[in-house]
Parts: structure tokens; sequence; C-alpha cells
């Protein structure tokens, strides 16, 4: 007993004389790392008892603060507030002025100044516009800059943008101007009020771009596991069978099958081993290309799109100084999460890098959502399919709005629809039409769109349902205009030439509702690719294969109306006017462009009209079967316009229970669809 006490007092004045030592010699204790201020760069602790630390790294490697060299200030007091008037976009909403170039410059600058002006945004004067965005090109020598513009007022309410390192862009006073720059570091960037943009090649496409290159769900068999960025612009991929880090030369390590790419080849590997230096931030944009999950060691620079995109859901992000931690996560990670997030990559790649003119336009959608403020997205909209550049805020903030999230959030779209009828120059009132329509179980009201020079009908026939004549400007592109009458989720899209029964109508409405992102339609039609001619192609012969439904008989979301007149270029909406052809193939080209999906077919009686092009002008006959020359024309100048061919080819057709089986006609719910 004594024994015990002895020792427990020996244990007490030791732990006494420990913590006067503590106090006496405070360099004994580790330092703890300082609480991160926002908006300020954190680096690693500097530890001051560095022999004591077991590490897989050595001391030396690690990353310190006063090795880094002084970055130039840039106005670091600026923030949105203080440094943008956001007054001066009330009125009119964002509104974007580009300074032209000054000289010559290289394809580039060219491609941006192009997405600019081909934005919603633009104006072409400098007085009404609240954004001034000033270009920099990388060839520009530091002696030749250009001059600060007249209306450049300190820089307030100007954006300085540079895609790649500009000499001008690091002696040019920016004083209170925002910067969006590729890739910049962590030290200079300042959240909320810069811009974050990613390192692009120099041969980036203007529009479309390429698809993402994700074909397999899971690993297969014999793919490498991991791919590493090497200095030299290439990709080493290497094996599963890791005894350390592939990316640190003192590791003994078993790589397997290595393979070094040129710099244009997507590795083929699970994850992608991105270092943290700001040269390799190149390889970043290739890894969510090709569908490889970037781990990102310890980066020195900002992600891009930072400030909307969760990162967190197509990325990872290590400590490069934990190598065996980093390369047991990625053998354990369930097959689940690498699903998750190489289908998170892949569709960042196609909504916003893919090409010029998406990472120009995202970088203006973000001015927009700051000015915006409680208006702006919502985060499931940036991060969720088809992403933030094609739910527009002008039309609503509400995920549950679009046709894209009722899956997500469990909602269904309204349950009735409006009729539209397109009344052309040639055309008489649609009496019989309208009556069939107006005879369907979720008809809601019925909105005749009168674009003949003759004047409409002093009577209508009486319906159930309102019906409202609505003042067309004789263009083909009349129909797809955001009518602020319609008052439902569906619209029914008719011409007055189109003969339509109510049972046809009930079932097609039904199938959309399962479908409300997609066009459901009657009458289909067919692209292919003409080897012979070198060019698109599309047909309206009967065929099972079909990648387009015609919009004088179908269902759409109306929120494509909306698309259609404000994201669609002009030149696009222009060509459609002068070739009433390309109305419906631009449709077509718009949704499929936004869903990745095919229309859908449902039955169509064969006793109505087949399927045939519309006239090549208003008031022609509708005569032959197949397109004329300029109609096909037509989907070539579409393909060019968006820059890649966005059809999808299905052969689905919804049919109802029991449609064409020998059994009795009272057991089927669509009795007339299978006779008149």
């Amino acid at each position: 007993m004594q024994s015990w006490r002895r020792k427990s007092l020996l244990l007490a004045l030791s732990a006494s004389w420990l913590l006067i030592l503590l106090r006496v010699f405070p360099a004994l204790r580790l330092k703890e790392p300082a609480r991160r201020q926002a908006g300020a760069p954190q680096g690693w602790p500097r530890w001051l008892d560095t022999e004591l630390l077991q590490s897989f790294s050595q001391p030396a490697e690690l990353l310190e603060d006063g090795l880094q060299p002084p970055q130039a200030p840039r106005g670091s007091s600026c923030t949105w507030g203080a440094c943008f008037d956001a007054s001066r976009c009330r009125g009119g909403g964002l509104k974007v002025f580009v300074y032209p170039a000054v000289g010559p410059i290289s394809e580039t600058p060219r491609k941006v100044l192009t997405s600019i002006e081909g934005s919603r945004y633009h104006t072409a004067s400098a007085a009404e516009a609240c954004l001034l965005v000033l270009v920099l090109s990388p060839d520009t020598p530091a002696g030749e800059c250009h001059p600060v513009p007249p209306q450049w007022d300190g820089g307030k309410n100007h954006l300085v943008l540079s895609l790649h390192p500009a000499p001008c862009l690091r002696i040019f006073q920016l004083g209170q101007a925002m910067v969006a720059e590729a890739s910049p570091t962590v030290d200079t960037f300042r959240p909320g009020f810069d811009v974050a943009l990613p390192l692009l090649p120099e041969a980036h496409p203007l529009r479309g771009g390429a698809l993402g290159q994700l074909r397999q769900h899971s690993p297969l068999p014999g793919v490498a596991l991991i791919a590493v960025a090497e200095e030299r612009g290439g990709w080493r991929t290497a094996g599963t069978n890791f005894s350390a880090c592939p990316w640190d030369g003192r590791c003994e390590q078993d790589h397997g099958p290595k393979q070094t790419h040129p710099g244009t080849t997507l590795p083929n590997a699970t994850f992608c081993l991105i270092p943290g230096r700001s040269a390799d931030a190149l390889h970043f944009l290739q890894a969510l290309q090709a569908g490889c999950i970037p781990v990102l060691l310890s980066p020195r620079w900002e992600l891009p799109f930072s400030e909307v995109i969760d990162w967190t859901k197509a990325a990872v992000v290590a400590d490069e100084r934990l190598p065996l931690q980093v390369l047991a996560a990625l053998q354990e990670m369930p097959l689940t999460r690498v699903l998750a997030l190489r289908q998170q990559a892949q569709f960042l790649w196609d909504a916003y890098f893919s090409s010029m003119e998406k990472v120009i336009h995202t970088t203006l959608e973000i001015i927009q959502d700051r000015i915006s403020g409680a208006s702006a997205h919502p985060s499931l909209l940036w991060n969720s399919p088809p992403g933030a550049l094609l739910a527009l805020s002008t039309f609503s903030t509400s995920p549950s709005d679009f046709p894209f999230y009722h899956l997500q959030q469990g909602s269904r779209p309204l349950g009735t629809f409006s009729a539209l009828i397109w009344v052309g120059a040639p055309d008489q009132p649609p009496l019989k039409l309208i009556q069939a329509v107006a005879g369907a179980q979720h008809c809601a009201q019925i909105l005749v769109l009168w674009s003949s020079k003759k004047p409409p009908p002093p009577r209508w026939p009486e319906t159930a349902v309102p019906l409202t004549v609505l003042d067309g400007h004789g263009k083909a592109s009349d129909r797809f205009l955001p009518y602020s009458a319609i008052s439902t989720d569906a619209i029914l899209s008719l011409d007055a030439h189109s003969s339509i029964s109510t049972s046809e109508v009930d079932f097609a409405f039904m199938v959309w509702q399962s479908f409300p992102e997609r066009m459901v339609g009657f009458l289909t039609w067919s692209h292919f690719w003409n080897e012979a001619q070198g060019g698109w192609g599309y047909t309206g012969e009967r065929a099972n294969e079909f990648s387009m439904v015609l919009t004088s008989a179908a269902f759409y979301h109306r929120y494509y109306h909306t698309l259609f007149t404000h994201s669609l270029p002009k030149a696009l909406r222009t060509l459609a006017d002068e070739s009433p052809p390309c109305v419906d193939v631009l449709m077509n080209f718009l949704v499929a462009a936004v869903t990745k999906l095919p229309p859908i077919k449902v039955p169509y009686g064969p006793w109505h009209q087949e399927a045939r092009p519309p006239p090549l002008a208003p008031g022609s006959p509708r005569l032959r079967a197949e397109p004329q020359p300029a109609a096909q024309d037509c989907i070539n100048r579409l393909a060019a316009g968006f820059g890649h061919m966005p059809l999808v080819s299905s052969r689905l057709r919804l049919d109802p229970v029991l449609f064409k089986d020998p059994v009795s006609v009272l057991r089927k719910k669509y009795r007339s669809l299978e006779k008149p």
C-alpha cells in the first residue's frame, strides 16, 4: 500500500514539473495551426519540433509560407459591395460591353470576343452597359499593353479577363476591377469578387466541343486505377499494386503496365493524380473530359468557378504529404461513389468547360447571379444537369418549375395542358381540330396563334374550355415565343392542318407526364450522315428509327419557349424564320442538346396525314414527302451553329396496354386509336 502511495506521489511530482517546464519554455509546445480567416490563403504550419514528428514526408518537403515570393497586391480590400456598383444593372439587367481589340490578336482572344458578343447579355453601347470587359492577350508584350479605356473610372464595374498568363496582367493597375484569370493562385484570388477560370488549351473549340469519354460506368478489368500527370504534359498510368506513392520517386512501387501518353491523349484510368502546381492545371480539364476522377494533391490554385460549382461531388482534394493514406482511400472507395464522381465530372465538362463559349457564358452568369442576389440560381441548378446555363433564372429559380428536376424533387408537372394552334397564311380556321382537342380530358385552354394576313373570323365554335386568339407576326418562330397567356406546364403544339383524335391527345399527354423533359409526338423524322455529300441529311420516310418529332403535333414543356427565345443565338432564330423547314429541326436540336435524350413516339392512326416536311415558304403546298435541298442544307447549318450534332436516335414507341391485341374492345381504354 505504501509502495502504491510513493508511486502516486512521484507521478504527481513529475506531472507538476512537466507543467512548470512547459510554462517556462513555451518553445517545447507544438504550434497549433492558426484558424483560417475568410478569403485568406492557408499554408502548412511551421512546426517547431520537427524532429519529434512521425511523417511519411521529410520536413524539408513541407510547403513553407515564407518560401513563397510575395505577390503584388491586387486591391485586396475590394469586395463585391465595395468595388462594384450593382445599381447600374437594376434597370435593364446585366448588360455587357467588351472593348474592341487593339491591333492584331491571336485566336484565343478572338474566340473570347466572339463568345461575349454572342451572349444574351451583350450590348454594343458602353453607355448602357453595367459591366465593361477588357480582354488581355497573352501575345501582347508588356510594353504594348492595351491603353486605359476612357470609361475606366478606376476599374469600377470592369472585368479584366485573361484565359492564359498575360504579361499585361502583372503590370496593369487594376484598381477596383474584377479579374477573371485562368488558375489563379490562392494567394491573389479574392473570393466573391474575382472569377477563377480554367486553363484552356490553345486549340479549345469556340462552341460545341468534344463530348466526354466516359463509356463504362464501372472500371473494367485491366484498366489502370491511377494515372499520374507528368511535367511534360503527358500521363503515366499504373496498376493497382502500390506499396507507396506513385508521385514520389523515393517510394518503391509496382507501377504495373506503364504507359506514357502524349499531351493530346486523354488518360484511361479511374483516378487522375494531379500535382498542385499551377502549371498542371491543364491536366484538370483533361481528367474531366476523360471521366477520370481528378485527385488534386494540395493544389495551390483556385479551382475553376469554385464560387458556384461544388467540386466535392466531382473531384478529390488530397494531402500530398500522406501518399499511403491517399492510395488506401482511393482503393477502398465504393463503386457507387466512384460512379457518382465520374458522372458528375462528365456533366461539369459538358455543361461549363467543353467550349470557349460555355466558359465565357458561365463567367457572365456568375456575375449575373451576384447582381440578382436572392433571385440567383440555387446550388442545385448549378450542380445538376443540364446546368445553370440552360436553367434560365428569368424563367424561375425554383427547380420544381423546370422540366428536368421533377424526379429529384419528387414532384409532377401540372395535370393539364394548353393547346397552341398555329394558323398560317393559306390555312382556314381549324374548327374540326378545335372540337377534337377541346374534348380531351386534360385540356385547360386553347390558344389560336393567328399568323395569317386574313383577319380571323368574328365567331368561333363554342367549347368546354376557354379559347383565346393571339396575334402572330407572320414568322415561323412565332409559335415558340413565351406567351404569358399560357397557364400550364404542358403545351400541345398543333398546326391548322393537323389531324388528331381526342384519344390520341389523351394518351400522348399521359405519356408526357412521365417524361416532362422530352418531346412526345406522333409524326417523326430521322437524320443520317450522307457520305456522298459529306454532310447531314434527314428524311420523312417511315422507318423504325427516328430522332425528331414534328411540332405540328407534339407535347413539350413551356420552358422550351423561354429557352428558344432567350438562349438560342439570334442567327439560328433568323435562319428558322427565313427557312420554315428549320423550325421543327431547330426545336428538336434545342431539346436534344438540353436533355441528351431522344423524343418519344406515340401511336398515330394510319388514316391521318403522313409525316411530311414543312413547306419551304409560308403558303406553299405540302406536296413532297422528301425534304427540298434548302431543307437539307438547314440541318447542316444548325449543326454548325450548335458546334455538334445533338440529335439522338431512338427506336422506342410507347403504346397503351392491349394496343392491337386480339381482345375485346371493351377491355381497351383508348379504343379509337386502332380505328377512326
